[in-house]
Protein backbone atom coordinates (compact mmCIF):
# COMPACT_ATOMS: atom_id res chain seq x y z
CA UNK A 1 0.00 0.00 0.00
CA UNK A 2 1.20 3.47 -0.62
CA UNK A 3 1.65 4.96 2.83
CA UNK A 4 3.65 2.40 4.76
CA UNK A 5 3.87 -0.66 2.50
CA UNK A 6 1.63 -3.68 2.74
CA UNK A 7 3.82 -6.14 4.58
CA UNK A 8 5.66 -6.05 7.88
CA UNK A 9 9.05 -7.66 7.50
CA UNK A 10 9.98 -7.73 11.15
CA UNK A 11 11.42 -11.21 11.80
CA UNK A 12 9.13 -11.73 14.81
CA UNK A 13 5.95 -11.12 12.84
CA UNK A 14 4.48 -14.16 11.06
CA UNK A 15 7.91 -15.71 10.49
CA UNK A 16 8.12 -18.08 13.46
CA UNK A 17 5.75 -20.85 12.45
CA UNK A 18 5.36 -22.24 15.97
CA UNK A 19 3.61 -19.05 17.07
CA UNK A 20 1.36 -18.73 14.06
CA UNK A 21 -2.07 -20.30 14.05
CA UNK A 22 -2.19 -22.09 10.71
CA UNK A 23 -5.95 -22.33 10.95
CA UNK A 24 -6.33 -18.58 11.45
CA UNK A 25 -3.90 -17.82 8.61
CA UNK A 26 -5.81 -20.08 6.20
CA UNK A 27 -9.21 -18.69 7.18
CA UNK A 28 -8.09 -15.07 6.89
CA UNK A 29 -6.31 -15.68 3.58
CA UNK A 30 -9.35 -17.50 2.20
CA UNK A 31 -11.69 -14.61 2.93
CA UNK A 32 -9.24 -12.05 1.54
CA UNK A 33 -8.83 -14.15 -1.60
CA UNK A 34 -12.59 -14.14 -2.21
CA UNK A 35 -12.07 -10.81 -3.92
CA UNK A 36 -10.51 -12.92 -6.63
CA UNK A 37 -13.80 -14.82 -6.98
CA UNK A 38 -15.56 -11.59 -7.94
CA UNK A 39 -12.55 -10.60 -10.02
CA UNK A 40 -12.89 -13.83 -12.04
CA UNK A 41 -16.68 -13.66 -12.21
CA UNK A 42 -16.85 -10.05 -13.33
CA UNK A 43 -14.20 -10.34 -16.02
CA UNK A 44 -15.54 -13.59 -17.49
CA UNK A 45 -19.30 -13.06 -17.17
CA UNK A 46 -19.44 -11.17 -20.44
CA UNK A 47 -18.26 -14.29 -22.32
CA UNK A 48 -21.75 -15.79 -22.32
CA UNK A 49 -23.40 -12.44 -22.99
CA UNK A 50 -21.13 -11.30 -25.85
CA UNK A 51 -23.07 -12.47 -28.87
CA UNK A 52 -26.57 -11.77 -27.53
CA UNK A 53 -25.61 -8.35 -26.18
CA UNK A 54 -23.93 -7.40 -29.46
CA UNK A 55 -27.08 -8.30 -31.39
CA UNK A 56 -29.41 -6.62 -28.88
CA UNK A 57 -27.58 -3.31 -29.11
CA UNK A 58 -26.49 -3.61 -32.75
CA UNK A 59 -22.89 -3.11 -31.61
CA UNK A 60 -19.91 -3.40 -33.94
CA UNK A 61 -16.90 -5.63 -33.26
CA UNK A 62 -15.07 -2.51 -32.13
CA UNK A 63 -17.77 -1.63 -29.57
CA UNK A 64 -17.87 -5.25 -28.41
CA UNK A 65 -14.15 -5.03 -27.76
CA UNK A 66 -14.66 -1.82 -25.77
CA UNK A 67 -17.47 -3.38 -23.72
CA UNK A 68 -15.42 -6.47 -22.89
CA UNK A 69 -12.23 -4.57 -22.10
CA UNK A 70 -13.86 -1.65 -20.27
CA UNK A 71 -13.70 -3.47 -16.94
CA UNK A 72 -9.94 -3.61 -17.36
CA UNK A 73 -9.69 0.18 -17.62
CA UNK A 74 -11.33 0.45 -14.22
CA UNK A 75 -9.12 -2.36 -12.93
CA UNK A 76 -5.94 -0.50 -13.90
CA UNK A 77 -7.16 2.64 -12.10
CA UNK A 78 -8.23 0.62 -9.08
CA UNK A 79 -4.88 -1.17 -8.88
CA UNK A 80 -2.93 2.09 -9.00
CA UNK A 81 -5.02 3.81 -6.30
CA UNK A 82 -5.96 0.99 -3.91
CA UNK A 83 -2.73 1.22 -1.95
CA UNK A 84 -3.07 4.84 -0.96
CA UNK A 85 -6.73 4.38 -0.09
CA UNK A 86 -5.88 1.34 2.06
CA UNK A 87 -3.32 3.34 4.01
CA UNK A 88 -5.95 5.94 4.83
CA UNK A 89 -9.00 3.79 5.61
CA UNK A 90 -7.55 0.29 6.12
CA UNK A 91 -7.19 -2.91 4.15
CA UNK A 92 -10.56 -4.34 5.19
CA UNK A 93 -12.35 -1.12 4.23
CA UNK A 94 -10.95 -1.45 0.69
CA UNK A 95 -12.29 -5.02 0.49
CA UNK A 96 -15.75 -3.78 1.52
CA UNK A 97 -15.53 -0.94 -1.00
CA UNK A 98 -14.60 -3.42 -3.74
CA UNK A 99 -17.63 -5.55 -2.87
CA UNK A 100 -19.86 -2.49 -3.14
CA UNK A 101 -18.45 -1.59 -6.54
CA UNK A 102 -19.04 -5.16 -7.76
CA UNK A 103 -22.66 -4.94 -6.58
CA UNK A 104 -23.26 -1.65 -8.40
CA UNK A 105 -21.64 -3.06 -11.54
CA UNK A 106 -23.81 -6.19 -11.49
CA UNK A 107 -27.09 -4.31 -11.25
CA UNK A 108 -26.09 -1.50 -13.60
CA UNK A 109 -24.74 -3.73 -16.39
CA UNK A 110 -27.67 -6.11 -16.09
CA UNK A 111 -30.23 -3.31 -16.54
CA UNK A 112 -28.23 -1.20 -19.03
CA UNK A 113 -30.39 0.32 -21.82
CA UNK A 114 -27.51 0.44 -24.32
CA UNK A 115 -23.91 -0.65 -24.76
CA UNK A 116 -22.53 2.61 -23.34
CA UNK A 117 -24.19 1.96 -19.99
CA UNK A 118 -22.70 -1.54 -20.02
CA UNK A 119 -19.30 0.05 -20.53
CA UNK A 120 -19.76 2.56 -17.69
CA UNK A 121 -20.89 -0.04 -15.16
CA UNK A 122 -18.16 -2.48 -16.18
CA UNK A 123 -15.62 0.29 -15.54
CA UNK A 124 -17.13 0.65 -12.06
CA UNK A 125 -16.82 -3.08 -11.49
CA UNK A 126 -13.27 -2.86 -12.80
CA UNK A 127 -12.37 -0.42 -10.02
CA UNK A 128 -13.35 -3.15 -7.56
CA UNK A 129 -11.35 -5.73 -9.50
CA UNK A 130 -8.22 -3.58 -9.42
CA UNK A 131 -8.56 -2.84 -5.73
CA UNK A 132 -9.08 -6.50 -4.85
CA UNK A 133 -6.16 -7.56 -7.06
CA UNK A 134 -3.73 -5.41 -5.05
CA UNK A 135 -5.19 -5.78 -1.55
CA UNK A 136 -5.54 -9.57 -1.48
CA UNK A 137 -1.92 -10.63 -2.22
CA UNK A 138 -0.50 -7.92 0.04
CA UNK A 139 -2.86 -8.70 2.92
CA UNK A 140 -2.27 -12.45 2.56
CA UNK A 141 1.50 -11.96 2.57
CA UNK A 142 1.15 -10.01 5.83
CA UNK A 143 -0.68 -12.82 7.60
CA UNK A 144 1.09 -15.91 6.22
CA UNK A 145 4.11 -17.82 7.57
CA UNK A 146 6.91 -18.38 5.00
CA UNK A 147 6.48 -22.17 4.89
CA UNK A 148 2.97 -21.88 3.43
CA UNK A 149 3.03 -18.33 2.06
CA UNK A 150 3.16 -19.54 -1.54
CA UNK A 151 0.15 -21.81 -1.07
CA UNK A 152 -1.88 -19.17 0.71
CA UNK A 153 -0.88 -16.58 -1.87
CA UNK A 154 -2.07 -18.99 -4.56
CA UNK A 155 -5.56 -18.91 -3.03
CA UNK A 156 -6.01 -15.60 -4.87
CA UNK A 157 -5.60 -17.33 -8.22
CA UNK A 158 -7.73 -20.29 -7.11
CA UNK A 159 -10.51 -17.84 -6.25
CA UNK A 160 -10.07 -16.10 -9.62
CA UNK A 161 -10.37 -19.32 -11.63
CA UNK A 162 -13.26 -20.47 -9.43
CA UNK A 163 -15.00 -17.19 -10.17
CA UNK A 164 -14.43 -17.76 -13.88
CA UNK A 165 -15.90 -21.26 -13.58
CA UNK A 166 -18.99 -20.12 -11.67
CA UNK A 167 -19.50 -17.28 -14.13
CA UNK A 168 -19.29 -19.50 -17.19
CA UNK A 169 -21.32 -22.31 -15.61
CA UNK A 170 -24.08 -19.88 -14.63
CA UNK A 171 -23.95 -18.33 -18.12
CA UNK A 172 -24.35 -21.79 -19.65
CA UNK A 173 -27.17 -22.73 -17.25
CA UNK A 174 -29.12 -19.54 -17.89
CA UNK A 175 -28.71 -19.82 -21.67
CA UNK A 176 -29.86 -23.43 -21.63
CA UNK A 177 -32.80 -22.67 -19.34
CA UNK A 178 -33.95 -19.83 -21.61
CA UNK A 179 -33.24 -21.69 -24.85
CA UNK A 180 -30.56 -19.18 -25.83
CA UNK A 181 -28.68 -16.24 -24.30
CA UNK A 182 -30.96 -13.80 -26.17
CA UNK A 183 -34.22 -15.45 -25.04
CA UNK A 184 -36.34 -14.15 -22.15
CA UNK A 185 -36.16 -16.07 -18.89
CA UNK A 186 -37.47 -14.16 -15.83
CA UNK A 187 -39.34 -10.86 -15.42
CA UNK A 188 -39.36 -10.40 -19.18
CA UNK A 189 -35.57 -10.06 -19.30
CA UNK A 190 -33.26 -12.08 -21.59
CA UNK A 191 -30.81 -14.57 -20.12
CA UNK A 192 -27.76 -12.43 -20.94
CA UNK A 193 -28.98 -9.68 -18.61
CA UNK A 194 -29.39 -12.16 -15.76
CA UNK A 195 -25.80 -13.25 -16.33
CA UNK A 196 -24.76 -9.81 -15.04
CA UNK A 197 -27.44 -9.55 -12.35
CA UNK A 198 -26.52 -12.83 -10.67
CA UNK A 199 -23.10 -11.35 -9.86
CA UNK A 200 -24.83 -9.37 -7.09
CA UNK A 201 -24.98 -12.52 -4.93
CA UNK A 202 -21.21 -13.21 -4.62
CA UNK A 203 -20.65 -9.47 -4.15
CA UNK A 204 -22.93 -9.52 -1.10
CA UNK A 205 -21.21 -12.65 0.27
CA UNK A 206 -17.74 -11.13 -0.13
CA UNK A 207 -18.77 -7.86 1.49
CA UNK A 208 -20.37 -9.71 4.41
CA UNK A 209 -17.36 -11.96 5.03
CA UNK A 210 -15.03 -8.94 4.99
CA UNK A 211 -16.61 -8.03 8.36
CA UNK A 212 -15.36 -11.34 9.84
CA UNK A 213 -11.59 -10.93 9.40
CA UNK A 214 -9.25 -8.66 11.37
CA UNK A 215 -7.63 -5.48 10.16
CA UNK A 216 -3.90 -5.66 9.40
CA UNK A 217 -1.86 -5.34 12.63
CA UNK A 218 0.62 -3.16 10.72
CA UNK A 219 -2.15 -0.73 9.73
CA UNK A 220 -3.51 -0.68 13.29
CA UNK A 221 -0.10 0.11 14.76
CA UNK A 222 0.56 2.72 12.06
CA UNK A 223 -2.71 4.48 12.97
CA UNK A 224 -1.99 4.22 16.74
CA UNK A 225 -4.82 1.76 17.43
CA UNK A 226 -2.62 -0.30 19.75
CA UNK A 227 -5.35 -2.09 21.77
CA UNK A 228 -6.90 -3.38 18.54
CA UNK A 229 -3.48 -4.40 17.26
CA UNK A 230 -2.90 -6.38 20.48
CA UNK A 231 -6.17 -8.26 20.02
CA UNK A 232 -5.43 -9.13 16.39
CA UNK A 233 -1.84 -10.19 17.13
CA UNK A 234 -3.04 -12.36 20.00
CA UNK A 235 -5.41 -14.14 17.62
CA UNK A 236 -2.69 -14.63 15.02
CA UNK A 237 0.37 -15.22 17.17
CA UNK A 238 -0.79 -15.93 20.69
CA UNK A 239 0.13 -13.85 23.72
CA UNK A 240 3.83 -14.72 23.75
CA UNK A 241 6.20 -11.84 22.90
CA UNK A 242 3.21 -9.62 22.13
CA UNK A 243 4.76 -6.32 23.25
CA UNK A 244 8.04 -7.19 21.54
CA UNK A 245 6.17 -7.76 18.32
CA UNK A 246 4.34 -4.45 18.58
CA UNK A 247 7.59 -2.63 19.35
CA UNK A 248 9.27 -4.16 16.31
CA UNK A 249 6.38 -3.10 14.11
CA UNK A 250 6.81 0.40 15.54
CA UNK A 251 10.53 0.27 14.77
CA UNK A 252 9.89 -0.89 11.22
CA UNK A 253 7.40 1.92 10.61
CA UNK A 254 9.74 4.55 12.04
CA UNK A 255 12.57 3.31 9.83
CA UNK A 256 10.46 3.70 6.70
CA UNK A 257 9.66 6.82 4.82
CA UNK A 258 6.28 6.83 3.11
CA UNK A 259 6.85 5.35 -0.36
CA UNK A 260 6.01 7.19 -3.55
CA UNK A 261 6.38 6.65 -7.28
CA UNK A 262 9.73 8.42 -7.05
CA UNK A 263 11.03 5.50 -4.96
CA UNK A 264 10.93 3.30 -8.07
CA UNK A 265 13.71 5.32 -9.68
CA UNK A 266 17.38 4.66 -8.98
CA UNK A 267 19.54 7.61 -7.86
CA UNK A 268 21.39 7.29 -11.16
CA UNK A 269 18.13 7.42 -13.13
CA UNK A 270 15.77 4.83 -14.56
CA UNK A 271 13.64 2.27 -12.73
CA UNK A 272 15.14 -0.36 -10.47
CA UNK A 273 15.62 -3.67 -12.23
CA UNK A 274 13.33 -5.49 -9.80
CA UNK A 275 10.52 -3.12 -10.82
CA UNK A 276 11.05 -4.01 -14.49
CA UNK A 277 10.99 -7.71 -13.56
CA UNK A 278 7.64 -7.32 -11.79
CA UNK A 279 6.22 -5.32 -14.67
CA UNK A 280 7.53 -7.87 -17.18
CA UNK A 281 5.91 -10.77 -15.30
CA UNK A 282 2.58 -8.92 -15.29
CA UNK A 283 2.70 -8.11 -19.00
CA UNK A 284 3.74 -11.59 -20.12
CA UNK A 285 1.00 -13.13 -17.98
CA UNK A 286 -1.52 -11.30 -20.18
CA UNK A 287 0.26 -11.24 -23.53
CA UNK A 288 0.12 -15.03 -23.86
CA UNK A 289 -3.60 -14.47 -24.48
CA UNK A 290 -5.13 -16.42 -21.60
CA UNK A 291 -8.10 -14.11 -21.28
CA UNK A 292 -9.02 -14.56 -24.92
CA UNK A 293 -10.01 -18.08 -23.84
CA UNK A 294 -12.17 -16.84 -20.98
CA UNK A 295 -13.64 -13.66 -22.49
CA UNK A 296 -14.27 -14.81 -26.04
CA UNK A 297 -14.27 -18.62 -26.10
CA UNK A 298 -18.00 -18.84 -26.89
CA UNK A 299 -17.61 -16.49 -29.84
CA UNK A 300 -14.43 -18.30 -30.89
CA UNK A 301 -15.88 -21.81 -30.92
CA UNK A 302 -19.10 -20.70 -32.61
CA UNK A 303 -16.99 -18.97 -35.26
CA UNK A 304 -15.36 -22.28 -36.18
CA UNK A 305 -18.58 -24.25 -36.44
CA UNK A 306 -19.72 -25.26 -32.95
CA UNK A 307 -23.30 -24.46 -31.88
CA UNK A 308 -24.05 -22.12 -28.96
CA UNK A 309 -24.80 -24.95 -26.52
CA UNK A 310 -21.63 -26.85 -27.48
CA UNK A 311 -19.59 -23.65 -27.17
CA UNK A 312 -20.95 -23.08 -23.63
CA UNK A 313 -20.11 -26.69 -22.68
CA UNK A 314 -16.56 -26.42 -24.03
CA UNK A 315 -16.04 -23.17 -22.13
CA UNK A 316 -17.24 -24.66 -18.82
CA UNK A 317 -14.97 -27.70 -19.27
CA UNK A 318 -12.05 -25.37 -19.90
CA UNK A 319 -12.81 -23.42 -16.71
CA UNK A 320 -12.89 -26.68 -14.70
CA UNK A 321 -9.51 -27.58 -16.18
CA UNK A 322 -8.24 -24.20 -15.01
CA UNK A 323 -9.35 -24.89 -11.42
CA UNK A 324 -7.74 -28.35 -11.33
CA UNK A 325 -4.41 -27.08 -12.63
CA UNK A 326 -4.44 -24.21 -10.14
CA UNK A 327 -4.83 -26.77 -7.35
CA UNK A 328 -1.78 -28.55 -8.77
CA UNK A 329 0.16 -25.30 -8.63
CA UNK A 330 -0.86 -24.75 -5.00
CA UNK A 331 0.44 -28.22 -4.14
CA UNK A 332 3.76 -27.68 -5.96
CA UNK A 333 4.68 -24.02 -5.52
CA UNK A 334 6.30 -24.40 -2.09
CA UNK A 335 7.94 -27.70 -3.06
CA UNK A 336 9.57 -27.17 -6.45
CA UNK A 337 9.59 -23.38 -6.45
CA UNK A 338 8.27 -20.42 -8.41
CA UNK A 339 10.84 -20.23 -11.20
CA UNK A 340 10.67 -23.90 -12.31
CA UNK A 341 6.88 -23.69 -12.52
CA UNK A 342 7.09 -20.58 -14.69
CA UNK A 343 9.61 -22.20 -17.05
CA UNK A 344 7.52 -25.37 -17.38
CA UNK A 345 4.41 -23.28 -18.00
CA UNK A 346 6.08 -21.14 -20.67
CA UNK A 347 7.19 -24.27 -22.53
CA UNK A 348 3.71 -25.79 -22.46
CA UNK A 349 2.06 -22.53 -23.53
CA UNK A 350 4.45 -22.04 -26.44
CA UNK A 351 3.79 -25.55 -27.79
CA UNK A 352 0.00 -25.43 -27.42
CA UNK A 353 -0.35 -21.88 -28.76
CA UNK A 354 1.94 -22.73 -31.67
CA UNK A 355 -0.32 -25.67 -32.50
CA UNK A 356 -3.41 -23.45 -32.45
CA UNK A 357 -1.67 -20.86 -34.64
CA UNK A 358 -0.91 -23.50 -37.28
CA UNK A 359 -4.42 -24.98 -37.18
CA UNK A 360 -6.26 -21.66 -37.45
CA UNK A 361 -3.72 -20.23 -39.88
CA UNK A 362 -4.17 -23.10 -42.33
CA UNK A 363 -7.94 -23.64 -41.86
CA UNK A 364 -10.18 -23.43 -44.88
CA UNK A 365 -12.67 -20.55 -44.98
CA UNK A 366 -16.40 -20.54 -45.67
CA UNK A 367 -19.15 -17.94 -45.61
CA UNK A 368 -21.45 -17.64 -42.57
CA UNK A 369 -24.04 -14.86 -42.45
CA UNK A 370 -22.13 -12.99 -45.14
CA UNK A 371 -18.81 -13.29 -43.25
CA UNK A 372 -15.82 -15.43 -44.10
CA UNK A 373 -14.96 -17.71 -41.16
CA UNK A 374 -12.41 -20.50 -40.62
CA UNK A 375 -13.76 -24.05 -40.74
CA UNK A 376 -12.15 -26.80 -38.67
CA UNK A 377 -13.02 -30.06 -40.34
CA UNK A 378 -11.90 -33.63 -39.71
CA UNK A 379 -9.40 -33.93 -36.88
CA UNK A 380 -8.47 -30.24 -36.75
CA UNK A 381 -11.42 -29.32 -34.51
CA UNK A 382 -10.59 -31.86 -31.78
CA UNK A 383 -6.89 -31.00 -32.01
CA UNK A 384 -7.67 -27.31 -31.56
CA UNK A 385 -9.83 -28.12 -28.52
CA UNK A 386 -7.08 -30.26 -26.99
CA UNK A 387 -4.45 -27.59 -27.68
CA UNK A 388 -6.64 -24.88 -26.11
CA UNK A 389 -7.13 -26.94 -22.96
CA UNK A 390 -3.43 -27.85 -22.76
CA UNK A 391 -2.70 -24.14 -22.96
CA UNK A 392 -5.02 -23.59 -20.00
CA UNK A 393 -3.29 -26.44 -18.14
CA UNK A 394 0.14 -24.92 -18.75
CA UNK A 395 -1.02 -21.46 -17.68
CA UNK A 396 -3.08 -22.61 -14.71
CA UNK A 397 -0.21 -24.56 -13.12
CA UNK A 398 2.28 -21.74 -13.55
CA UNK A 399 1.77 -18.18 -14.75
CA UNK A 400 -1.72 -17.82 -13.31
CA UNK A 401 -0.99 -18.30 -9.59
CA UNK A 402 2.81 -17.90 -9.51
CA UNK A 403 2.87 -14.32 -10.79
CA UNK A 404 0.45 -13.20 -8.08
CA UNK A 405 2.57 -14.90 -5.43
CA UNK A 406 5.77 -13.29 -6.71
CA UNK A 407 4.22 -9.83 -6.90
CA UNK A 408 3.18 -10.12 -3.28
CA UNK A 409 6.64 -11.08 -2.03
CA UNK A 410 9.42 -10.09 -4.44
CA UNK A 411 9.74 -6.33 -3.92
CA UNK A 412 11.86 -4.67 -1.22
CA UNK A 413 9.74 -3.21 1.56
CA UNK A 414 10.60 0.41 0.76
CA UNK A 415 9.25 0.22 -2.79
CA UNK A 416 6.75 -2.64 -2.55
CA UNK A 417 3.66 -0.46 -2.38
CA UNK A 418 4.42 1.56 -5.49
CA UNK A 419 6.02 -1.38 -7.34
CA UNK A 420 3.07 -3.69 -6.72
CA UNK A 421 0.65 -0.97 -7.81
CA UNK A 422 2.65 -0.33 -10.99
CA UNK A 423 2.90 -4.04 -11.80
CA UNK A 424 -0.81 -4.63 -11.20
CA UNK A 425 -1.69 -1.54 -13.25
CA UNK A 426 0.57 -2.76 -16.06
CA UNK A 427 -1.14 -6.13 -15.93
CA UNK A 428 -4.55 -4.60 -16.42
CA UNK A 429 -3.36 -2.39 -19.27
CA UNK A 430 -1.87 -5.46 -20.98
CA UNK A 431 -5.10 -7.36 -20.38
CA UNK A 432 -7.04 -4.47 -21.92
CA UNK A 433 -4.86 -4.45 -25.04
CA UNK A 434 -5.28 -8.20 -25.59
CA UNK A 435 -9.01 -8.18 -24.88
CA UNK A 436 -9.74 -5.06 -26.90
CA UNK A 437 -7.91 -6.23 -30.02
CA UNK A 438 -9.23 -9.79 -30.22
CA UNK A 439 -12.65 -9.03 -31.80
CA UNK A 440 -10.79 -7.62 -34.80
CA UNK A 441 -8.14 -10.37 -34.80
CA UNK A 442 -10.73 -13.16 -34.71
CA UNK A 443 -10.87 -12.83 -38.49
CA UNK A 444 -7.15 -13.77 -38.59
CA UNK A 445 -6.89 -16.31 -35.76
CA UNK A 446 -3.67 -17.82 -37.06
CA UNK A 447 -1.89 -14.48 -36.66
CA UNK A 448 -3.48 -13.87 -33.22
CA UNK A 449 -2.37 -17.21 -31.78
CA UNK A 450 1.00 -16.89 -33.49
CA UNK A 451 1.57 -13.64 -31.57
CA UNK A 452 0.56 -15.25 -28.28
CA UNK A 453 2.92 -18.16 -28.99
CA UNK A 454 5.83 -15.78 -29.58
CA UNK A 455 5.04 -14.07 -26.27
CA UNK A 456 5.10 -17.47 -24.53
CA UNK A 457 8.59 -18.13 -25.93
CA UNK A 458 9.76 -14.69 -24.81
CA UNK A 459 8.28 -15.29 -21.36
CA UNK A 460 10.53 -18.37 -20.99
CA UNK A 461 13.63 -16.36 -21.88
CA UNK A 462 12.57 -13.55 -19.54
CA UNK A 463 12.13 -15.86 -16.56
CA UNK A 464 15.35 -17.75 -17.30
CA UNK A 465 17.35 -14.54 -17.36
CA UNK A 466 15.75 -12.24 -14.79
CA UNK A 467 13.50 -13.98 -12.26
CA UNK A 468 15.05 -15.07 -8.96
CA UNK A 469 13.72 -18.01 -6.95
CA UNK A 470 11.95 -16.99 -3.70
CA UNK A 471 10.86 -20.39 -2.35
CA UNK A 472 11.36 -20.75 1.39
CA UNK A 473 13.02 -17.36 1.87
CA UNK A 474 11.86 -14.87 4.46
CA UNK A 475 10.59 -11.57 3.11
CA UNK A 476 13.44 -9.79 4.86
CA UNK A 477 16.07 -11.97 3.15
CA UNK A 478 14.49 -11.44 -0.24
CA UNK A 479 14.50 -7.69 0.23
CA UNK A 480 18.21 -7.66 1.06
CA UNK A 481 18.99 -9.80 -2.00
CA UNK A 482 16.89 -7.54 -4.22
CA UNK A 483 19.11 -4.58 -3.39
CA UNK A 484 22.42 -6.45 -3.44
CA UNK A 485 21.71 -8.33 -6.68
CA UNK A 486 19.89 -5.61 -8.56
CA UNK A 487 19.25 -6.81 -12.17
CA UNK A 488 20.84 -4.51 -14.71
CA UNK A 489 17.75 -3.96 -16.81
CA UNK A 490 17.92 -1.06 -19.21
CA UNK A 491 15.74 1.85 -18.24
Amino acid sequence: MAGHGPVDDSPSVFEDDEFVSGRSAVRIASVAALGGLLFGYDTAVINGANDAMQKAFGASNFMLGVAVASALIGAAIGALTAGRIADRVGRIAVMKLAAGLFLISAIGAGLAPDVWFVIVFRVIGGLGIGGASVIAPAYIAETSPPSIRGRLGSLQQLAIVSGIFFSLAIDAGLARLAGGADKEIWLGQPAWRWMFLVMALPAIVYGSLAFTIPESPRYLVATHRIPEARRVLTTLLGAKNLELTINRIHDTLRAEKPPSWADLRKPTGGLYGIVWVGLGLSIFQQFVGINVIFYYSNVLWQAVGFGEESAFTITVITSITNIVTTLIAIALIDKIGRKPLLLIGSTGMALSLGTMAVIFGTATKHMVDGKEQPFLGGTTGPIALIAANLFVVAFGMSWGPVVWVLLGEMFPNRIRAAALGLAAGGQWVANFLISFTFPVLRDVLGIAYGFYAVCAVLSFLFVWQWVEETKGKSLEDMHQEAWHHEPQVAS
